[in-house]
């Protein structure tokens, strides 16, 4: 069995990276136990992977109105909507491990609305499907129904910077043939 393709583009070796680079895929690898194939990938470009991992860590490590596990969630459903195998595969592994719920994600990528997730979720991943898919409609209602939901305005624009970001990675991961690297697909699934 061949290992998973990170990039349809050269990877270049670690040693060639830049310092920076180099110390963030070893911080990676030790605390995961392997690479991740999107930081290979991305690799390829330096100013392009430092500017991507600043956006990703400024959205998905700061302290908001939505948990970790939210905005994975988010994530889940909305690259399952963009047919990115990549990401379903990476964040579902990290939505189980955030929301230490070990079927969720699978539920989350096929149809959220049947998932065992909260109506706050719901109406969460209701909101994100709709920037997804047609964000030139969102209006008033919009923020009202998710002000009802406990939502702030700052939760909105979470929510909102998070799709629109997977939404750019969910193209680069297609188009460059990012494959989930193997570890992905059973972390955190046998949790007691």
């Amino acid at each position: 069995m061949k290992p998973p393709s990170a990039s349809r583009y050269p990877v270049p070796k670690l040693d060639t990276l830049p310092q920076d680079i180099q110390d963030r895929i070893l911080a990676v690898q030790e605390k995961a136990g392997f690479v991740p194939n999107v930081f290979l990938a991305l690799s390829h470009r330096p100013l392009e992977f430092r500017a991507f991992f600043d956006y990703h860590d400024a959205l998905m490590e700061k302290e908001s109105g939505l948990s970790k596990a939210d905005r994975e969630m988010i994530v889940v459903a909305t690259s399952g909507e963009n047919n990115c195998q990549y990401c379903v595969v990476a964040h579902g592994a990290v939505l189980r491990i955030r929301a230490k719920h070990p079927l969720v994600a699978d539920q989350v990528a096929v149809n959220y609305r049947k998932s065992d997730i909260t109506p706050r979720q719901r109406v969460m991943l209701d909101f994100a499907l709709k920037v997804c898919n047609e964000s030139g409609s969102v209006d008033d209602s919009d923020y009202q129904t998710l002000s009802d939901a406990g939502f702030s305005e700052e939760d909105i624009w979470d929510i909102t910077a998070i799709t629109a970001f997977f939404g750019m990675s969910n193209r680069l991961a297609n188009v460059l043939g990012m494959e989930p690297n193997a570890e992905f697909y059973n972390m955190a699934r046998d949790m007691d």
